[in-house]
């Protein structure tokens, strides 16, 4: 097990394979342990690198998220960079961890390679956020294959985790903060855009919003017809593919 030093307190990361380094950024309310099942489909093509994000599974927990988490989580990321010292990496982010993946691309693209975004309602919060966050939240606390994910990435502390998450995106939404750092036309790296026409927690236009991103940073889009939320997960084989081409293409061209 390994950490690093952020702030007075420990974040945990793991390392696996062999190449150019890739760091996956979990969601919120989850922990690194979502991409462990998927790392048959990338450890043979990259070195890949997983976090926990202070407060999550087996990092330092914090008496409160802020509101600004996901530009916070960018930070997290920013340092782990720092410490593995492994030159410039990829990021693939997925839900929270899609913002994270960008804030940290928009503050340092000098240690960023690429960025995958995947499942993520993009530049705001859709109107409905608030409702639909408290509606999904209450019913996945009542749903044992929900409360289950929760308990694997957290442990027993996970119930209080998903409310200090809960209320920092509520502050979030309510106080109508920036969620990026900087203009998303001021990104400086390849970005994909990736998600599932059918997820039930990502905004119902999703492909306009992927669309007025794309127009603004040259981002390529992916958007599968069936599967759930991330898309990453259940998408797995082919979001896999897709991602390890658009990784290695970019790859290939830093090198021309």
């Amino acid at each position: 097990m390994s950490y690093f030093i952020y702030q007075s307190k420990k974040i945990y990361y793991t390392e696996t394979g062999n190449g150019k380094p890739v760091v996956f950024l979990h969601g919120n309310t989850a922990s690194s342990k979502m991409f462990e099942p998927l790392l048959p489909l990338y450890e043979d093509y990259f070195k890949v690198i997983l976090v926990d994000f202070l407060g999550h599974g087996r990092s330092d927990r914090l008496p409160e998220f802020p509101a600004d988490l996901w530009q916070e989580e960018a930070r997290q990321t920013i340092a782990l960079l720092e410490h593995l010292n492994c030159g410039r990496a990829s990021l693939a982010g997925s839900s929270g961890g899609a913002w994270a993946a960008v804030n940290a691309a928009l503050l340092r693209p000098d240690l960023v390679e690429s960025v995958v975004a995947d499942s993520f309602d993009g530049r705001t919060l859709a109107d409905d956020f608030i409702r639909n966050l408290l509606k999904e939240r209450e019913g996945a606390k009542q749903d044992e294959y929900a409360a289950g994910f929760y308990q694997w990435c957290q442990g027993e502390d996970w119930e209080q985790i998903v409310d200090m998450d809960t209320k920092a995106l509520i502050q979030c939404a309510e106080e109508k903060r920036e969620l990026f750092v900087k203009p998303l036309s001021e990104l400086k790296v390849p970005l994909l855009l990736m998600g599932s026409m059918k997820d039930q927690m990502t905004r119902s236009d999703l492909s306009d919003e992927y669309g007025a991103i794309a127009a603004k940073t040259g981002a390529e889009i992916c958007l599968f017809e069936s599967g759930g939320h991330p898309a990453i997960l259940s998408n797995a084989e082919r979001a896999a593919e897709v991602i390890r081409n658009f990784i290695c293409v970019n790859q290939q061209r830093k090198l021309k």
